[in-house]
Order: structure tokens, then sequence, then C-alpha cells
């Protein structure tokens, strides 16, 4: 007997007759003879909704109480969940976070999970339960309640698939599995059948949206695959596992487009040691993450320092910022219009020539490329956000992904840092 964690959706839970499939899909897993335990996400738009009902109340709501509000929204999914395998006929109980001891640290609405006491999860799957556990949420050690950001449902199935010893874990979503881009964007996406850790990463990172990339630094971590597939059918949908060799042979995996993010430039800061450490970690004291980085030095002895940030941290950014200019007597702008496109594959490290490829495609099409940041299996191009749906079809036109993946020879292993991009 195996232990399989499932995770659903808000999609795939939004009105009561999803819940009770959802709730038959587990069970039927139950009945095959393996332990289950659960993972649900809000209902629907439940999330949505309620921050839009706080932004009613104020433009800009504590942090601690909006973790207090959203919580809540996990909590009815994982009631209704229980209610309705237990009128299946199925012995069932459902856990918030914190019942389950899932400390987290104190960063509100962008929780980190430091532990997980599992004792009361293999209690109840040893006396026949399934167990329901409520995503997105964790407690303090102090007991205040937290929430993992958006996609924390998905953190929340591979950190308990992980301290639980799980042989599988299923992400049940609305989608047949990880397509090459976005579908609602590029209607001829195709569904990947595997893809590595890494790939993974930077897809999500790069704002593909199925899964949290926190999500797949844990898989990663702890060799947990993942297989992203349709609450609707049973077909196989995309398996998420470590790196084969195999997979260099495709030159370009998949293609992701962010375009939400706002650019901050700092002119006139003073070019001395230190100053960029000083910047920074203001922004990282404020739980800011930041994307791309470029400074340049001036001939007279100042410094430009330009980054990204997502759209929503930008009001705290803002004040950062603020700060900074009083401290260092620097010049901000701030720019709400900016889009980032990508490719992602781990056939870059072996295979040249795509970078030349995706810059020819978007100058084609007359879409200037504002900064270009790279890595061994990543090309990103940050444009002005009106053209990103735009660049992303282009892109993926360009390597040909929504044909079956096109394999190219392997070039020899001694001149591989040589011909990357």
């Amino acid at each position: 007997m195996g232990i399989v964690v499932m995770k659903f959706g808000g999609t795939s839970l939004a009105d009561a007759r999803k819940i009770r499939s959802a709730a038959r899909r587990a069970i039927a897993r139950y009945k095959a003879g393996d332990k289950v335990v659960m993972v649900v996400s809000a209902m629907g738009h439940s999330t949505d909704e309620l921050i839009a009902l706080a932004k009613q109340i104020t433009p800009d709501p504590p942090k601690r109480e909006m973790d207090q509000l959203l919580t809540t929204g996990e909590q009815v999914t994982i009631s209704l969940m229980a209610m309705a395998m237990d009128n299946l006929g199925a012995k069932a109980i459902s856990f918030t976070a914190g019942q389950i001891g899932m400390v987290t640290d104190s960063v509100h609405t962008k929780a980190r999970i430091k532990t997980i006491d599992v004792r009361r999860i293999h209690e109840q799957l040893n006396a026949g339960r399934i167990v329901i556990v409520a995503g997105f949420q964790g407690v303090t050690e102090s007991g205040d309640l937290t929430t993992l950001g958006r996609g924390g449902s998905n953190v929340t199935l591979v950190a308990i698939a992980a301290a639980i010893g799980a042989g599988e874990c299923e992400n049940y979503t609305d989608v047949d599995g990880i397509f090459t881009a976005d579908p609602r964007i590029v209607p001829n996406a195709r569904k990947i059948d595997r893809i590595s850790y890494d790939e993974m990463l930077e897809l999500s990172s790069l704002g593909a949206s199925v899964l949290h990339n926190r999500a797949v630094e844990f898989a990663k971590k702890y060799n947990v695959p993942i297989h992203v597939r349709s609450s609707l059918h049973n077909k196989k949908g995309t398996m998420i596992v470590a790196e084969t060799e195999s997979m260099e042979q495709i030159l370009v995996n998949g293609a992701a487009l962010k375009d939400k993010l706002a650019r901050v430039s700092l002119k006139k800061v003073p070019d001395r040691p230190g100053v960029a450490a000083a910047i920074f970690h203001a922004i990282a004291t404020n739980n800011i993450v930041v994307d791309d980085i470029i400074q340049t030095i001036n001939s007279d002895k100042t410094a430009a320092v330009s980054f990204t940030v997502d759209e929503t941290d930008l009001p705290d950014t803002r004040r950062v910022v603020g700060q900074l200019i009083e401290e260092l007597g620097c010049q901000a702008t701030f720019e709400d219009d900016i889009a980032k496109v990508s490719v992602v594959g781990v056939g870059m490290r072996v295979h040249p020539g795509v970078a030349e490829r995706m810059f020819a495609a978007l100058a084609k099409a007359g879409i200037n490329i504002q900064n270009i940041t790279t890595s061994e299996i990543k090309i990103s191009c940050l444009i002005k956000r009106e053209q990103g749906k735009q660049a992303l079809r282009l892109v993926h036109d360009a390597f040909e992904l929504g044909k079956q993946s096109i394999k190219a020879p392997v070039p020899s292993r001694k001149t591989k840092s040589a011909r990357r991009k």
C-alpha cells in the first residue's frame, strides 16, 4: 500500500458538483489500495473575491489581516470535501494547515514553510481515513495565520508529499498538463509529456501559472515527481522529473510570458563599493522579489541601476525607493508597462543559435528588445507589455513548439560550453 498526495485547484472545485467529482476520484484511489492525502484550494474564484472585498474596505489592507481573511477560503473547501466523502460512504477528516503543524516564517502573504509535523497525518491514514488538508496556508510559531503566496497550494502539495514519503504526487487542474506556452494566448500550444525540474522551475518563475516555482524547488530538492493532469478525465498529463540525457536533444521545450512587471530605474547613484548592496538589502528586507538587474557606470562617477519587480510589489517598492532617494541623493523613475518573453530548454546547453533565432523573430515583427538576460537553459527579453502576447506567439512559432518535439544532433561534450546560445 503506497501513499498518494492529490491536489485539486480552485477551478476544479468551483461548485458542489465538482467537489463531489474530486471526492470520487480520491475515493477511487483509496479503494485501489492507496493511502490518500488530498490538498485543496479555495473554491473557484473565491480568493479573488475576498481580495476584492478587502480592497473595498481599504486600498492597502494590512498583510496580517489579509492572511486572516484569505485562509478562510480553503477552510470552506476542506469541510465541504469531507462532507462529500462522508456522503459517498468514505471515511475522511479535514485539517487546516495549523492543525497538522505546518509551521512557516512570519512573512505574511509570502510565507515559507519551515517544518511539518506529519504525525497526525500518519495517524489518520493508518486509521483508514482520507486526509484532506487546506493548501496555501500555514501558521507561525506564535500562532498567526500565514499564506504562501499565489499558487501556494502547489507548495503545500509537494511539501506534504516530501514530508510523508509519498510515492506519488498529483496536481489536478482544469488543463491537460504543462503546455509549450499558455494555450489561452497561443492556440497551437502543445502538451509536453515530460519536463525536467530545471525547465519547469524556469518556466514557473517566468510566468507559467500551472505550478508555483517554490513547489518545483521542493520537488527537485526531495526528488518528488509531479504528475500535472486534468481533473476532467483520466488521461496522462505531464510528468515533472529529474533531467535525463535525452532531454538535451530537444532545443527548446517551452516559452513563457510574464506580463505584469514593473521597472524601477535609479539614476545618479553614487559609484562606490557597498551602494548596490545597500539598495538591494533595503529591497530584500521588505520581502520584495527582484527580477532582472542592470547596472551601468557613467563618466561622472555615478551609476544607473534598474531592476524589475512584480507589479503587485510596486507600491512597496515605491516606499522603499523613496527612502533610498533621501539617503543616496539619487533619482528614480517607475514604469508599469513592462513584459518579459522567454524560451526555456536544457538543450540550450549543447545547441548554438537559440538567441539569434529568438531575436530575429522579434525584430521581424518590429518588437524592440529593451533588455536581455540569460542562464544556461533560458533566454529572456524585456519588451513593452502591449506587445507581450504577440511576442509569445512569435517565439513559440520560431522554435516550432506547436509540432512534436524536434530533436537535433547532440554535439561533442568537449565543445559544450563553447557552443551555448
